[in-house]
């Protein structure tokens, strides 16, 4: 539940006051029992930010910044062995709104699913790129402004930066083959990109915006004209193996939109599969290192 849910604006001791045989020490008593009471719920509802060190360290995953087009991405990686392929897994949307109508100051995932994924992964080569904006300093990123995390959030410079970010580390293992990999709002991300390369040899999303502007029409929120729309780039990847995972209890992003996906994309190379029980923010990671071992094929 938000952390807002459950607790009324009205003041719940007003009553107390219209009691003629409750005295003011006993009402001031269980009005400070009260606060107390709700700074601890409350409490309990505010998640401290994990650093992304402590996910990434165990799984032997550097920390880098890319200057990359207009933004300084964040990236972590572990890259061994140049002579193998790469995976690259491409973070969501982050911490982009507050509210339905109140965006955050920082996109900077709190959950991080995206970089879970990648440290779950035991691969030789794996990277993980931040969206624009998230992790690096903004005074680093003059260019990130609050458009950038929410209507502007799969705009063409933020596309191009993520694919200089890819070239980048493809770069680094010259002639190999990438795997991209994409969580919610990086499934968009790893569609767009992939839609523009000919080095890609797979392409995995998981609980994938693979079509922001129906996701946006269920929720009732703004369209996003200044974003490209990755199922309107379904047929210019359809010949790149891709399997498109959703969670049977995802609320956020339907498993319907990657089904809509993979009809547009049409052909043998797109597969859809359900996970059972999985929300949209759930324990992917956990699941991940089986699901990896579902290897998408043109049938």
């Amino acid at each position: 539940m938000r952390c807002n849910e459950g607790f009324s604006s009205h003041n719940r001791h007003g009553p107390l006051l219209r009691r003629r045989h409750v005295s003011l020490r006993a009402w001031l008593l269980r009005a400070v029992a009260g606060t107390l009471l709700l700074s601890t719920l409350l409490a309990g509802c505010t998640t401290p930010a994990i650093r992304p060190e402590t996910l990434a360290g165990p799984a032997h995953l550097q920390r880098t910044q890319i200057a990359a087009g207009d933004f300084v991405l964040t990236a972590f990686y572990r890259l061994p062995h140049p002579d193998q392929p790469l995976t690259i897994y491409i973070e969501g949307d982050g911490l982009a709104w507050r509210s339905r109508s109140e965006p955050s100051d920082d996109p900077t995932p709190r959950q991080m699913t995206g970089l879970t994924l990648a440290a779950a992964d035991p691969g030789s080569n794996v990277i993980y790129l931040a969206r624009p904006c998230q992790f690096t300093p903004m005074a680093a990123n003059p260019r990130c402004q609050v458009d950038y995390w929410t209507g502007k959030r799969f705009s063409e410079e933020v596309v191009a930066s993520m694919n200089l970010a890819v070239s980048h580390f493809a770069r680094q293992a010259p002639g190999q083959a990438i795997h991209l990999a994409g969580y919610s709002g990086g499934g968009a991300v790893a569609v767009l990109i992939a839609a523009r390369r000919n080095d890609i040899a797979s392409l995995r999303t998981v609980a994938g915006n693979l079509d922001h502007a129906a996701v946006n029409r269920l929720h009732r929120v703004s369209h996003m004209p200044a974003s490209l729309n990755p199922i309107n780039y379904a047929q210019q990847v359809a010949n790149i193996p891709q399997l498109h995972f959703s969670g049977s209890d995802d609320k956020v992003v339907p498993a319907a939109i990657a089904r809509d996906f993979a009809v547009a994309a049409a052909g043998n190379c797109t597969r859809t599969r359900v996970v059972p029980g999985l929300t949209h923010t759930g324990d992917w990671a956990a699941q991940w290192p089986a699901l990896l071992a579902v290897t998408p094929a043109c049938q």
